[in-house]
């Protein structure tokens, strides 16, 4: 595989995957491409080695491995969920001659990118059918159905010094001037052009706006990624071709999560028991169990922050990564990463095997530092970590900025590792 030809099917993943649930539904779609059997959590297991298997939470998380009878597993984390706004409960709000939907922020964004945005809807519906079952099904409008407009400059002059945005009052996106507006009639539309031909009334949403603007090269010489959702599709593409490149005689398993940017305390969250539960059914008794946790290495990947040139100030300016010049070791000496020497040396091996530099981030002493998936999967499971991250800017961000080189070093360190 060639590093074009990488970055086009990531683009292309990253426009396919509006939502979490549009993510694992594409990443089980290639699983399945490449040979993964499903395991249903509500059933019997019954594996067998050499043979590639995946399971799924909540439709938002997605485990995939391969079963080798083995113990010293590497396994890759990400998460599959990204900043976003979502739609309240009842989001219809109607006034001054329009209908407009309110949103809560989730997660940490940043608001200010949000608007003058072609915005489309998407996510995740439950509905009842005519013979009284619930059913689910993701729906995606594709086109840009929503927008929310800045206030012009004219009615307030101080906008370029100190305007900030009330999420509350500012942020609920315009969809259109008829008051009769009906919600969920409209939602029944949306599943009907989905395929559903069996809808009768609306349960319950999970639906976010998203930004309509396809993934693309950016830069003189195309050196840069921008989307949407970089972090943390972007990881999360690079674990799927990973997986999907080694052999069945190969330990190997990688873990996409839900809910990282709020916490990851749900049950398909890092913090829930997803991945022990998986653990435990495939060693089958609590000693296994335990030697597969203490034998195996996980690598945690959620994206860097690259130093920005016009914010260079920001950076530690002894460990701030630069964009396409190479994966991001994540340290920190509070644990905020998982890092720590034992699991950093075995990267560093891992990356002279595959020839390509890593850099290291270490936030400013005097500025606080996010944390990932990492050290939250070490403390539940005590299995070594090391935090990773791929150079970033514009994080949480409707639309971020990654280099065209990064992800695919990183594809190569994995499966070098």
């Amino acid at each position: 595989m060639t590093r074009e030809d990488f970055n086009d099917g990531l683009l292309g993943f990253l426009d396919a995957s509006p939502t979490p649930f549009h993510a694992v539904s594409n990443v089980t779609g290639m699983l399945e491409n490449a040979g993964f059997t499903y395991l249903d959590e509500r059933g019997e297991w019954s594996l067998e080695a050499g043979k590639r298997y995946y399971t799924t939470r909540n439709a938002s998380s997605v485990i995939a491995f391969t079963y080798t009878g083995e113990s010293d597993y590497v396994m890759f984390g990400a998460h599959t969920d990204s900043p976003n706004l979502k739609l309240k409960p009842s989001p219809v709000l109607k006034g001054s001659g329009t209908v407009r939907l309110g949103v809560e922020p989730y997660g940490g964004l940043l608001m200010n990118p949000w608007f003058d945005r072609d915005l489309g809807i998407a996510g995740r519906v439950a509905y009842k059918t005519a013979s009284g079952e619930i059913k689910e099904a993701n729906i995606d409008t594709g086109d840009a159905v929503a927008v929310i407009p800045s206030l012009a400059i004219h009615l307030d002059r101080e906008a370029n010094q100190s305007r900030s945005v009330n999420p509350q009052t500012d942020l609920p996106a315009l969809i259109g001037c008829d008051e009769s507006f009906d919600f969920e009639a409209w939602v029944g539309k949306q599943l009907v052009a989905a395929g559903v031909a069996d809808f009768e009334r609306l349960l319950s949403h999970e639906l976010s706006l998203y930004d309509t603007q396809k993934a693309s090269y950016v830069g003189v010489a195309k050196e840069f990624i921008a989307s949407a959702r970089l972090d943390n599709l972007l990881s999360c593409y690079v674990a799927l071709l990973a997986i999907c490149s080694v052999g069945n005689d190969r330990p190997y398993l990688m873990i996409l999560s839900d809910h990282e940017e709020v916490g990851s305390e749900s049950t398909s969250g890092a913090a829930g028991p997803f991945l022990e539960n998986t653990m435990q059914r495939m060693t089958g008794s609590y000693e296994a169990f335990v030697q597969l946790c203490q034998r195996s290495l996980m690598v945690s990947c959620d994206n860097a922050h690259a130093q920005h040139p016009n914010y260079a100030h920001k950076h530690d300016p002894e460990h701030a990564p630069y964009i396409n010049k190479g994966l991001v070791l994540k340290l920190n000496a509070n644990q905020r990463y998982a890092s720590n020497s034992r699991t950093v040396s075995r990267f560093v091996l891992a990356s002279e095997r595959a020839g390509h530099p890593l850099q290291e981030f270490v936030t400013r002493s005097d500025m606080g530092c996010g944390s990932t998936i990492g050290p939250i999967t070490a403390t539940r499971l005590g299995i070594e970590t090391l935090d990773v991250g791929l150079p970033t800017f514009a994080m949480h961000s409707i639309r971020e900025l990654a280099g065209t080189k990064d992800a695919f070093e990183l594809y190569e360190m994995l499966l070098a590792l």
